[in-house]
This record gives structure tokens, C-alpha cells and sequence, in this order.
């Protein structure tokens, strides 16, 4: 049986970029579907087809960027990686982004060849490995499990998006370790331009998520003037 290909919303309003990136990803065996305004992309989504991942421009017609992806967020939570591409890249719209659940804020102009390495990573993210063994880490009452990219408590799947998710087993990982926010930065976002407050944002929906009080935080506590550490007191031996 032929492997199915993996498949990608773009919604766009430029056709000149969304053909663009459409023909770098087909290129790349990865099925592209364009759309010009949210609204056609929501009809689909409504009709049942979802796609593996979804690259979103911020200025559309009709329906912003923004109002679009709060509203994906509420179908998918974080099930499907969103990659932001937009021509806005002043902090409040890129901490926007990634607060309304993007996995990824890539500034206009880009490299198409970059934009297709970059999804082909989050959908890499998306796999589960398959077999019956399962490497994971145990902390408190909650389950990292590392082949499949999960975190769970007890029973219940706890949603992260694709970027949550590496910061979070990057911060596991080195539990008992002061790490600089620029540390966190270089290692897991990989770029060497970006925009490092966005490490406070995402330890920030972390604490929301795991914390029973996120202001008084007992799994990713807060080295004033250093950075952050993984309390390692807490991880199941």
C-alpha cells in the first residue's frame, strides 16, 4: 500500500507566495491545499478533513489570522502544529501568536527551503513511533512519554503544542540544571535570530498546565537573574 503523504493547509492571501510554497512542499512529497481566506479553510475543517499541519498568514481578508487561529485552537487544541508566516514582526504579534497556540512565528521574508525544512520537523514531532516499547519519564503525577511526544496524568492526555512540548522534555531532561533563557533558546529553537522572550511564554503556558499554582511553581522553578531549573526532587526514580 502506498504511504499516504502528509498534508498541509496554507492560507494565504498573497497567491504568489501560496504557489510558492506550495510547489517547494509538493516537491518535498508533502500534500499542499492553499487558501485565500480563513472562512474556506474553516468550511473545510467543519466538512471533516484536517490536515498534519496548517502555515497561516496574519493579514487575511475577512477573518484575521488571529481570530482564525483562536478559533482552530477550540476544534484542535494542540493535536495539529500551526506555523505562523507573516510580514508582522513586532513582539506583541509574535507573543500573541504563540499564546493563541502557534507552534512556530516565521517572519516575512523567508526562505522557501527553510519553511519546508521547518514543517518537515513538526510533522517529524507528529509521528508515533511504532512498537511496543515506550521511553518515558515520570515526574509527580504526570508521564513524558518520549517516543510519542506525549505527556499524560494517570490516564488523561495533557494537550501541548508542538513547541510546548520540547521545552518541556528539554527542561525535563536537564532537571537540577539553572538554564539561561538564551540556553533554552539556541537548543531548542535551533535559529540563530528569534525573538528569546518567548522561552517566558512558553514556561509560562507550561506552569498553567502542571502547576496547581503557577505563581508559586514547584516543577519549572524560576533562578532570579539565571534562568530556569526543573525541580529533579520530583522525577519518579
Amino acid at each position: 500500500m502506498e504511504e499516504k503523504k502528509p498534508y498541509v493547509f496554507i492560507i494565504e492571501d498573497e497567491e504568489s507566495i501560496s504557489k510558492l510554497v506550495c510547489m517547494y512542499l509538493e516537491k518535498s512529497d508533502i500534500k499542499a491545499e492553499p487558501f485565500y481566506n480563513a472562512e474556506d479553510a474553516l468550511e473545510k475543517l467543519n466538512s471533516g478533513i484536517t490536515p498534519d499541519l496548517l502555515i497561516l498568514d496574519l493579514n487575511l481578508p475577512g477573518m484575521s489570522g488571529f481570530d482564525f487561529l483562536k478559533k482552530f485552537r477550540e476544534m484542535f487544541k494542540a493535536s495539529i502544529p500551526v506555523m505562523i508566516v507573516s510580514a508582522r514582526d513586532a513582539d506583541e504579534d509574535i507573543i500573541s501568536g504563540l499564546e493563541f497556540g502557534a507552534d512556530e512565528f516565521v517572519t516575512k521574508p523567508f526562505s522557501p527551503g527553510v519553511l519546508v525544512a521547518r514543517v518537515q520537523a513538526h510533522l517529524r514531532r507528529k509521528d508515533i513511533l511504532k512498537g511496543s516499547g515506550e521511553d518515558s519519564i515520570n515526574f509527580g503525577e504526570y508521564t513524558l512519554l518520549l517516543n510519542s511526544c506525549v505527556l499524560k496524568k494517570g490516564n488523561e492526555k495533557i494537550p501541548l503544542s508542538t513547541k510546548e512540548y520540547k521545552v518541556l522534555e528539554y527542561l525535563v531532561k536537564n532537571a537540577g540544571t539553572v538554564l539561561s533563557p538564551e540556553k533554552i533558546f539556541n537548543d531548542v529553537w535551533k535559529v540563530q535570530y528569534g525573538d528569546i522572550t518567548a522561552v517566558a511564554v512558553y514556561v509560562q503556558r507550561l506552569r498553567k498546565k502542571l502547576e496547581t499554582d503557577p505563581s508559586n511553581a514547584k516543577y519549572i522553578k524560576t533562578e532570579f537573574g539565571k534562568g530556569y531549573i526543573f525541580n529533579k526532587d520530583l522525577i519518579n526514580k
